[in-house]
């Protein structure tokens, strides 16, 4: 793949931002600090902004029904609307080690939140699936830090990856009805050496764009792990890939704190893609 022309939509720097959403309702690009414990929002358009703060770290979260929002707290998945500001708690997990948190997360085909939490030291991390009812189920454990979920367009495979520890790519066939994940297999293997897998996105001819930080690109691999190409990027740390813009063909990306002092390798990138991204789905609550 070709390298495309790429601008900074944001530059600045963040403890670690992650968990870009595109709203298209709004047309605007949503994302967090983690450490900062913020969600930002920007209409690229306007270069209007808005940030809500929730008082611990914020890992992840998506788009729910009538304009909210679902977020991962440390332990906790809530409810939040932007207007009023109001939270209300949907689940809590118990983490294995107090140090714990929740980590990246993102809603499904079938309407539930799916997030993983990451253990630095270990690998006692999961990945779990979490119901509008509230209900919380296991779907996979000996993790270190759960990364890299996505979805390709009919909601039939699901990615997930570890980006310590194993350092690995899945998929799992996947039932949109159910939310039931079967059949995981492997499809990259300690692949340090194209950036340990982050987070991911799928377009809508099933091929899987990855962030791979420790190499400053973002990696876009096909249905069966091959690797069909990759954007080097201008961020020294790159941590996600999502799809948005009018057409969902413009690939935002987002960064953590690069460490250095000199300007250039922080903050949020956009760049165009030949292919549309899969739109986001929608909590059921």
């Amino acid at each position: 793949m070709s390298q495309p022309e790429i601008t900074f939509v944001v530059q600045e720097r963040f403890g670690v931002g992650e968990s870009p959403v595109w709203d298209a309702d709004r047309q605007r690009l949503l994302w967090c600090d983690i450490p900062a414990g913020v969600i930002h929002a920007l209409d690229p358009a306007r270069g209007e902004r808005e940030r809500w703060s929730f008082g611990e770290p914020v890992p992840s979260f998506g788009l729910a029904r009538n304009g909210r929002l679902v977020v991962a707290l440390r332990n906790d998945i809530v409810l939040f609307d932007p207007a009023s500001g109001r939270r209300q708690l949907v689940a809590s997990v118990t983490h294995a080690k107090p140090d714990m948190r929740l980590n990246d997360g993102k809603v499904g085909p079938d309407g539930a939140f799916w997030v993983g939490s990451m253990d630095a030291d270990g690998d006692a991390a999961k990945l779990y699936r979490v119901g509008p009812d509230g209900s919380v189920r296991i779907i996979a454990d000996g993790i270190s830090i759960s990364n890299g979920l996505a979805w390709n367009a009919d909601g039939t495979r699901l990615y997930h990856s570890d980006s310590r520890g194993g350092i690995w790519l899945d998929c799992w066939d996947f039932d949109a009805q159910t939310g039931v994940a079967s059949n995981r297999r492997r499809l990259r293997d300690r692949d340090e050496a194209n950036g340990r897998p982050d987070g991911g996105a799928c377009d809508v001819e099933g091929t899987y764009w990855s962030a791979g930080p420790s190499a400053s690109r973002i990696n876009r691999f096909s249905a069966d792990g091959a690797l069909l190409g990759w954007v080097d990027v201008p961020l020294l740390r790159p941590t996600m890939p999502c799809f948005g813009g009018a057409d969902m063909r413009m690939v935002f990306v987002t960064s953590l704190d690069s460490g250095r002092a000199e300007t250039g390798h922080d903050g949020i990138l956009r760049f165009r893609s030949d292919t549309a991204g899969v739109p986001v789905g929608l909590f059921a609550a």
